[in-house]
């Protein structure tokens, strides 16, 4: 009797996620294996008229091995990510730190503007975000200008690269950090107090607090919060899109998001553009390999 109880005990959590994880491969599977699909064949305009799609095989991945424009592209995504991701970390970890040293009110008052700008809708921020950097009546250029040395009457910022990319950081900054900040912060209130004051009494400082008391204790959560970042960045997609409406189409505005949609709208390869996604897929699982190698190596020891 006490071992099927056992039995039944041990297949209960089992059959539990069994539901879910039927729903996580109906609506992740399916697209996925569309895309592996499609990306080795000939997919494009004549197909979606019913014309049946050749088969070229790896045709298409070996087009892109030796596209040095996607390669310009990839550095240039990667680049993005990474820059993106260490600073919101970084600004996300101070904000975080400032609510555990304000007063009840003033984190109350933070925590509800960080929620306000983490809830808003991106198209709605982006219109906003877009009018402030406007070239001939945005507020940045008006406030720029009147600093001393500074001129930047009717500044485009959306004309080169560099200050196009440099826009569309702040923007993915400004959006990403609530998260950051909120994640980092619940750790931090994991942290003992006595621990803390221990350390103080003995005479650390608040750096030397920080770096070796408080950061190795949240740094699992500064870990999967950094490998979030590295991976939503990678892929942002709206930002990029508004801006280059409102500003420049140019492939140098590219990333790795808006050159898939250009493959598969204005070129209409859906081919191409599903093997540029099998290529980002294995640039996440990569990023994501060395998070999930030091959960293994943590739970071995």
């Amino acid at each position: 009797m006490s071992s099927s109880v056992t039995l039944r005990r041990s297949r209960t959590p089992y059959l539990l996620l069994l539901p879910a994880v039927a729903i996580l491969l109906l609506g992740m599977g399916y697209p996925l294996v569309w895309q592996i699909v499609t990306s080795l064949h000939e997919y494009g305009l004549a197909q979606q008229f019913g014309q049946p799609a050749p088969f070229v095989g790896l045709e298409n991945f070996i087009t892109l091995a030796t596209d040095g424009a996607l390669w310009v592209v990839v550095a240039r995504s990667l680049a993005f990510c990474v820059i993106t991701a260490a600073v919101t970390l970084v600004v996300g970890t101070l904000l975080a730190l400032l609510m555990t040293a304000v007063t009840r009110t003033a984190r109350l008052i933070l925590q509800v503007a960080l929620l306000l700008a983490w809830s808003m809708p991106v198209v709605a921020a982006m219109t906003v975000w877009i009018w402030l950097f406007d070239w001939r009546r945005g507020v940045i250029n008006y406030v720029l200008d009147m600093i001393p040395g500074v001129e930047l009457y009717r500044f485009q910022w959306l004309a080169s690269p560099i200050t196009f990319f440099l826009v569309a950081s702040i923007i993915v900054v400004w959006m990403s950090v609530p998260f950051v900040s909120f994640s980092v912060y619940a750790g931090l209130t994991q942290v003992s107090e006595e621990v803390m004051e221990a350390a103080q009494l003995d005479g650390a400082n608040g750096w030397q607090r920080f770096w070796s008391i408080i950061l190795p204790l949240v740094r699992p959560v500064i870990a999967i919060v950094l490998l979030l970042q590295l991976i939503w960045d990678l892929r942002v997609f709206t930002q990029i899109t508004m801006l280059q409406d409102a500003g420049s189409k140019a492939s140098d505005y590219d990333l790795l998001g808006t050159y898939i949609y250009k493959l598969g709208t204005s070129a209409q390869d859906f081919g191409m553009a599903s093997a540029v996604s099998i290529l980002v897929l294995a640039i996440t699982i990569a990023l994501s390999w060395f998070y999930i190698r030091s959960l293994l190596k943590e739970d071995q020891q």
